[in-house]
């Protein structure tokens, strides 16, 4: 059984993102970040190629517009390697003839990332549920949850229609994972998992042809700490190009508000034209927002997923701060939970 206290499935995080299928190369060697990332990549495809969902393996490349970036590049290749995650470089002179519209010195090319239709994949899982004879129970929020009769006989779940008893509790609430954990877990197993939402804000380019100005992912080197991979370049299954997100921590988990802001248009516009210089600011719109829940805060070092049961809370298992590269991993995280709980 899945509660949601949406209409449907893919209101928040897992709707309002990039759509990015990633490579897995931009976090710590041994963090649940890479080995989900990358293992889920793969289920990922597969589920794609079974399931006919709208796919494309297009590739990335990650740009450096000046020699003070490439020694990024050398270190990403390296640890690219060390994971056996295929890339390769590019000469800027290669890249001006493959891409005329990318302003590049040196390029590190991702060729197994990729875009996919999220919602189509969305709807499927959720089919899959039904169709394995599971429930779905929207418009459901749950308010209350506490310990059965002992350790080891479940929880109570409380919504404001019904108390549901279940052996095995799965937190996957997104940006409210941190609430439903604090309404079972005492105070002092919380201080890990309180989570920092922080919005990110995209503009679209109104295209001037049928033809986008590039035919693949375009990164610029990422932000310290991980904090972001910077104001990237993005299509989507129809061809629409995107630029974002931004990082702007704030106190709420539901604002996706993105209006007409010179200043932003500005500082998007900046960031953009470091590696597409022909981008006319008159042709960007702003489009939709999406708020990550992060667990480092501004200025604060890199944190991994958390995926635990909690010592003293057998079958509860806590699934926090899974943003980025949440959608590519999340295969893998489903199959790490069924191991997690014995159910494979």
């Amino acid at each position: 059984m899945v509660l949601d206290r949406h209409a449907s499935f893919a209101n928040e995080t897992s709707s309002r993102n990039s759509e990015v299928i990633h490579a897995g190369i931009y976090y710590p060697h041994d963090s649940l970040k890479t080995r989900l990332c990358i293992r889920g990549k793969r289920l990922l495809y597969d589920l794609c190629e079974r399931h006919n969902i709208p796919h494309r393996r297009m590739g990335k490349w990650i740009v450096a517009v000046d020699s003070s970036q490439e020694e990024y590049l050398h270190k990403m290749k390296e640890r690219a390697d060390s994971l056996g995650v295929p890339v390769e470089f590019l000469s800027g002179e290669k890249a001006r003839q493959t891409e005329p519209n990318v302003n590049a010195k040196t390029v590190l090319v991702s060729p197994t990332t990729g875009i996919i239709d999220s919602h189509t994949y969305m709807q499927v899982l959720e089919n899959k549920i039904t169709e394995q004879g599971g429930d779905l129970i929207y418009r459901t929020a749950v308010t209350a949850i506490s310990p059965a009769s002992s350790p080891t006989s479940g929880y109570i779940v409380q919504t404001p229609d019904a108390t549901i008893h279940t052996r095995t509790l799965v937190n996957s609430a997104g940006l409210a994972a941190d609430r439903i954990a604090a309404m079972l877990l005492p105070p002092h197993m919380l201080s890990h998992l309180r989570i920092k939402p922080c919005k990110g804000r995209y503009y679209s380019l109104r295209q001037r042809s049928s033809k986008p100005p590039v035919s693949r992912l375009i990164y610029p080197v990422p932000e310290a700490n991980l904090q972001g991979l910077g104001v990237h370049c993005t299509l989507d299954m129809a061809g629409k190009v995107k630029f974002g997100p931004d990082t702007v921590y704030t106190d709420r988990v539901d604002d996706y508000s993105i209006e007409e802001d010179p200043e932003l248009l500005d500082r998007f516009h900046r960031a953009i034209v470091k590696y597409m210089p022909g981008t006319r600011k008159e042709d960007l719109y702003p489009d939709y927002a999406g708020v990550r829940p992060k667990l480092s805060g501004p200025g604060e070092p890199f944190r991994d997923f958390v995926i635990e049961i909690p010592e003293g809370f057998p079958n509860f298992v806590n699934l926090v701060g899974i943003e980025s590269p949440g959608l590519t991993a999340s295969p893998a995280i489903a199959e790490l939970v069924n191991k997690t709980v014995g159910y494979q």
